[in-house]
C-alpha cells in the first residue's frame, strides 16, 4: 500500500512540474489589470526587468523596441517588468513609467506593474524564471528568453546587449514561421 501511495505522489509531482511554465502565471499590467501570460503561448518572449533611470536604460529600451517592431507581436514579445530593487532606478508609479517609456522610447511591447524580482517578496513569475535558469537578477535589465511552450531557454545580465541576443531570437521566430507554413 505504501509503495502505491509513493508512486501516486511521484506521478502527481511529475504532472504538476510538467504543467508549470511561464505562460501559466498571471500578472498585473501597468494599467492595473490582471493578465494571463497564457496569451503569449505559441510565441517567443523576452522577459526583462526594466528601469527608467539606469545607465543601461537607453540602449536596452531602444533595442528592445526594435526587436518588438521587427519580430512581434504574433511571433515575439518583449515582456517588461519595471523593478526598483537595484539602485532605486525605477522610482515612479506604474502610470509614470508607462507614460515615460511610451513617450521617450515609443515602447509598444507589454509593460507590467512594478514588481520585486529577487528576495522574499519576489513576483512568482520571476521566482520561476530564476529557478528554471539558475540565474538570479543582480541588477536592472536581466533578460530571460522563453520558448513557445513557456520554458526558459537562457538568461543574461545587463552587460549582454539585446543586439547580441537578436540572432537567437531571429532563429526561434523563423522556426515558428516555418512550422506554421508546414502546417498549412
Amino acid at each position: 500500500m505504501l509503495s502505491v501511495l509513493t508512486l501516486l505522489l511521484i506521478l502527481f509531482s511529475l504532472n504538476e512540474a510538467k504543467q508549470k511554465d511561464l505562460y501559466t502565471f498571471k500578472v498585473v499590467n501597468s494599467r492595473g489589470r490582471l493578465v494571463s501570460l497564457e496569451k503569449y503561448r505559441g510565441s517567443v518572449s523576452l522577459v526583462v526587468n526594466v528601469a527608467s533611470d539606469c545607465g543601461f536604460t537607453e540602449d536596452h529600451y531602444t533595442d528592445l523596441q526594435q526587436l518588438q517592431r521587427d519580430f512581434g507581436p504574433s511571433h515575439f514579445n518583449v515582456l517588461a517588468f519595471p523593478c526598483n530593487q537595484f539602485g532605486q532606478q525605477e522610482p515612479g508609479s506604474d502610470k509614470d513609467i508607462d507614460a515615460f517609456v511610451r513617450r521617450v522610447y515609443g515602447v509598444s511591447f507589454p509593460l507590467f506593474s512594478k514588481i520585486a524580482v529577487v528576495g522574499t517578496g519576489a513576483n512568482n513569475a520571476f521566482k520561476y524564471l530564476v529557478e528554471m535558469s539558475g540565474k538570479e537578477p543582480d541588477w536592472n535589465f536581466w533578460k530571460y528568453l522563453i520558448d513557445t511552450d513557456g520554458k526558459v531557454v537562457d538568461a543574461w545580465g545587463p552587460s549582454v546587449s539585446v543586439k547580441e541576443l537578436r540572432p537567437k531570437i531571429a532563429e526561434m521566430v523563423r522556426n515558428i514561421i516555418l512550422k506554421k507554413k508546414e502546417e498549412l
